[in-house]
């Protein structure tokens, strides 16, 4: 009874310390939200989401929830996220169909805080769980991340090599534990497994943004429907962009030490 217990007390806690993490993109997607159901605006949407991205990231970054590095980080992502929409937009992968004034190439500016509130997620759980690394191979899995990235615009004239890089990413990660602190126990997940894992929110998170018109795919034009599910699979390997992006910044490496005196451990597999 008493593992039951403690079992349920560490879900709690792992479910509020991964709805903190989220708070910067559920604050954005909400936002969204709102804004598709207020009529009559004095500017256009896109313009006011662009404020308002620029608002939330100042006030977390004011109130502690992100510090002047993660800001940077933030900021990396959000540029990368740019010029990846910048690209697929181009190539009519999705669009944005709404008219603006910060729309470049037919890509408004608020559309790079999508990545942004991922690069926000990423840093928040590195401190709110404190994040460490095991058997990491920083090298080997930032150039598998750099592919990944690239061969989200070169399978358009390339053969796409997504499988390919899948396989090798798993091979990269092979015996990489992250390690994450919920309340005084330690619990590790293998790295390519939490890759998997936030894939698939991120994908479910996709789906309530088209849903709110964030953007639209061509099958979305004429109604709203589900994200197709090759998407969860695009997720899973984009978000190591920004895992590798975060983890240069000097997070949870050399961390290959034992677990602290006197902490329960646990294994997440």
């Amino acid at each position: 009874m008493e593992t039951l217990t403690h079992g349920i007390r560490q879900l709690l806690r792992f479910a509020l310390l991964e709805a903190r993490c989220c708070a910067f993109a559920v604050a954005l997607v909400g936002g969204i939200a709102v804004s598709a159901l207020l009529p009559d605006l004095p500017v256009a949407r896109y313009d006011l989401l662009l404020l308002y991205g620029v608002g939330l990231t100042v006030l977390a970054w004011k109130v502690g929830w992100d510090t002047g590095r993660d800001v940077a980080v933030i900021a990396g992502c959000h540029a990368i996220g740019l010029l990846f929409e910048l690209v697929k937009v181009r190539m009519g992968s999705w669009s944005y169909p709404e008219d603006a004034l910060t729309k470049f190439g037919g890509v408004p500016l608020y559309g790079g805080f999508l990545y942004a509130a991922l690069g926000s997620y990423v840093c928040r759980a590195w401190h709110l769980f404190d994040l460490r690394l095991t058997g990491y191979r920083p090298r080997i899995t930032a150039v598998l991340a750099g592919a990944v990235y690239v061969n989200f615009f070169s399978h358009h004239w390339l053969p796409d090599a997504r499988w390919a890089l899948a396989a090798l990413l798993l091979a990269a990660t092979a015996g990489t534990w992250v390690r994450f602190r919920i309340g005084e126990s330690d619990h590790r997940m293998p790295l390519a497994l939490s890759f998997v894992l936030i894939g698939f929110f991120l994908w479910v998170a996709e789906n309530a943004a088209t849903y709110v018109g964030a953007w639209s795919y061509p099958d979305q034009l004429n109604g709203w429907q589900p994200v197709s599910l090759t998407k969860f699979g695009a997720w899973a390997l984009l978000i190591t962009v920004t895992f590798t992006l975060t983890a240069r910044s000097g997070r949870g490496l050399g961390a290959d030490a034992p677990a602290r005196t006197g902490v329960r451990t646990g294994s997440t597999k």
